[in-house]
């Protein structure tokens, strides 16, 4: 089930959704919550008894103090990566999740090591001592990989995705960061390069894919810049290759022609 505008409102008792401060969707049988993209003023949300795998969609909740999530379906601790920016997060439960379960102990130093602004976890207060355990075996998370799926970026259709060029770049050069153990970009801090789009302008989606890569380039060193070197010289090669093929499937094509005449 999708968390939608409408129910947000009612649950809020709110008029529109930036003046949304606190949330209870208790056991509502959700497993979609992009709505919280449009929820930036959020501070108590409860989520627990649901279906949610990922927290992708709360990441740009800056004003969240308070997080409660048990029974849902977070099967891996690199989800806590979205919520490594929420400075005032104090208060998350995350109890009863399939990424709690082999080993509480690791979960837990883990968890607080990813989120050391916390002062309870799991209706648990978190010590200074725990903390500095944490901090020195607790193992830091990156950014998951998105879901295989036509709405993988958030939230959005296909066809939404390629309408909104920040949406896309930021996804793009967020995943290849990942793939290189570098940490996310914050939607905040991710510039566009790409210029405004008049209105009715077919979407050029190659575009928004190179400037995730000229954005990636800045953030690189002496050697990795020689992979992606490398890298970029076999893909060259590889297709002028295809393009010779095809031209001489073209000569071909016309000398068949021809003799047929």
């Amino acid at each position: 089930m999708k968390l939608t505008r409408k129910l947000v409102l009612a649950r809020a008792k709110a008029s529109d959704l930036e003046s949304v401060k606190k949330l209870n969707c208790w056991g509502c049988n959700l497993t979609d919550i992009s709505i919280f993209s449009e929820i930036p003023n959020i501070e108590v949300l409860t989520l627990s008894a649901n279906n949610i795998s990922s927290l992708e969609h709360i990441s740009n909740c800056q004003n969240l103090t308070e997080l409660y999530l048990r029974r849902n379906n977070i099967q891996n601790l690199s989800e806590l990566s979205h919520l490594r920016n929420l400075s005032s997060l104090k208060v998350l439960w995350l109890a009863e999740n399939p990424c709690c379960e082999d080993d509480p102990v690791n979960y837990r130093l883990t968890v607080l090591k990813n989120l050391p602004g916390l002062h309870k976890l799991d209706n648990q207060v978190v010590t200074e001592e725990e903390l500095a355990i944490a901090l020195e075996e607790g193992e830091e998370m990156v950014t998951p990989p998105d879901p295989i799926s036509a709405c993988s970026t958030n939230g959005l259709t296909e066809a939404d995705s390629e309408n909104d060029p920040l949406n896309y770049s930021m996804e793009e050069t967020n995943k290849i960061r990942a793939q290189l153990g570098m940490k996310p970009l914050p939607r905040d801090k991710f510039p566009s390069f790409s210029s405004p789009r008049e209105p009715g302008a077919t979407p050029k989606k190659k575009s928004h894919t190179l400037d995730a890569v000229l954005l990636l380039l800045k953030d690189l060193d002496v050697e990795e810049l020689k992979i992606v070197q490398s890298a970029t010289e076999t893909k060259l090669r590889a297709r002028t290759r295809q393009k010779e093929k095809e031209k001489e499937k073209e000569k071909e094509k016309e000398k068949s022609l021809i003799t047929q005449h």
